[in-house]
């Protein structure tokens, strides 16, 4: 077993801007409750670039060192160096989640059980050729599961099934996912057809809703068609819809849903009120593909909430038992329900190219990318 590991590192320094690295570290030996896993596969999710790239213009990337060992430098505008003041100087790993076999073991039985197995992992510090983390947070995968097949066994997959359990949890009897065609949406949308739940789907191109189309998605809305909010809200009357999930965070697009779900609800009030209906609309922002601040209009009532999601703290209101459930169901469904689809595979150093960030770095839907740390 080798003595260090390649690991990608992002850093802000003091003089504005960020750099991001290839080091060698060294692979250490795990406690009694830990495993060592040699990563074969780590997804670059949305959830992962805030770290990565930060708030830097990329648009100013610049790349030096070797073909092997690149160095990217981007510059970070200094009005936006105040939300990244408190990591300036700090050489960070990244990569929230990936897969790949136990090469060493601790003394415990949970750890000693996943002994040479297929693991996939959460836990930070991913895009690396070796990550040593608590028994607990692994996922042993069936035989036959890939490396790649696994690496996004955890964000997506979880936080899908956690949006359909929290429907059921605060009495909604139907969902909306913005950025529907993202390989989350494709998952949630094929556990809604599993689970008998209405879902509606909100994307932004023709060419995603031709896609939902072919995964049997009944509800699809194109934010950008002339006749959104009517559709949107024909859509919310039909399903009854009052919970909605959004990836995208800044913009219009989370008061234009509650706006929507008001309308789809006085439709059946028998008299005007002025201050709305009392049906409950509750919005949670999960991403932030748009950077823009979040806007609020004003026209949806008094009977609303929008607040953030994250997919820990739901698992810690469930409970382990609970939690060991969904992740299970993960398990068993990783090549059907929550397969996970990938526009490239690359080593960590074409991870760093110009090229590939400026790629990933759109956060664009059907654009996702696979680090293969041992190639």
């Amino acid at each position: 077993m080798a003595d260090t590991g390649l690991q990608l590192r992002s850093t802000v320094t003091k003089d504005n801007t960020l750099e991001l690295t290839l080091v060698d570290m060294p692979v250490p030996e795990p406690t009694p409750d830990e495993v060592l896993v040699q990563v074969e596969a780590a997804p670059i999710n949305p959830s992962d670039l805030a770290l990565l790239l930060g708030p830097a213009d990329l648009s100013t990337a610049r790349n030096s060192g070797t073909a092997d060992r690149p160095v990217v430098t981007a510059d970070i505008p200094p009005s936006m160096m105040k939300l990244v003041a408190g990591r300036v100087g700090e050489s960070l790993a990244v990569g929230n989640e990936g897969a790949g076999t136990v090469i060493a073991a601790g003394s415990s039985d949970a750890a000693q059980a996943l002994m040479g197995k297929r693991v996939g992992i959460i836990g930070g510090d991913m895009f690396g050729q070796y990550r040593c983390i608590n028994a607990f947070m692994c996922l042993e995968l069936e035989e036959g599961t890939t490396a790649a097949e696994g690496a996004s066994c955890f964000v997506n997959p979880l936080t899908s099934l956690a949006m359909v359990e929290t429907m059921r949890m605060e009495n909604h009897k139907a969902l909306v996912h913005t950025a529907a065609a993202s390989n989350l949406g494709q998952m949630l949308n094929r556990i809604c057809i599993n689970e008998g739940v209405d879902l509606v789907n909100i994307v932004r191109k023709p060419e995603q809703e031709a896609m939902l189309q072919g995964l049997g998605a009944k509800y699809i809305i194109n934010s950008n068609s002339d006749g959104f909010y009517e559709e949107l809200t024909d859509a919310l009357a039909v399903t009854g819809a009052t919970l909605a999930f959004d990836a995208t965070g800044g913009g219009k697009l989370a008061s234009q849903i509650l706006t929507c779900m008001e309308a789809a609800a006085v439709r059946n009030m028998p008299a005007y009120n002025r201050y709305g209906s009392d049906v409950f609309k509750q919005v949670y922002i999960y991403g932030g593909l748009d950077r823009n601040p979040t806007t609020l209009t004003r026209n949806f009532g008094f009977s609303w909430s929008l607040s953030g999601f994250l997919l820990t703290p739901f698992l810690q209101k469930v409970g382990i038992e609970k939690s060991m459930q969904l992740r299970s169901k993960v398990a068993a469904e990783i090549k059907t329900t929550f397969a996970s689809h990938y526009t490239k595979e690359v080593s960590l150093a074409e991870a760093l190219s110009l090229e590939a960030i400026a790629v990933y770095g759109k956060q664009a839907t059907g654009e996702k990318y696979l680090i293969k740390p041992q190639d």
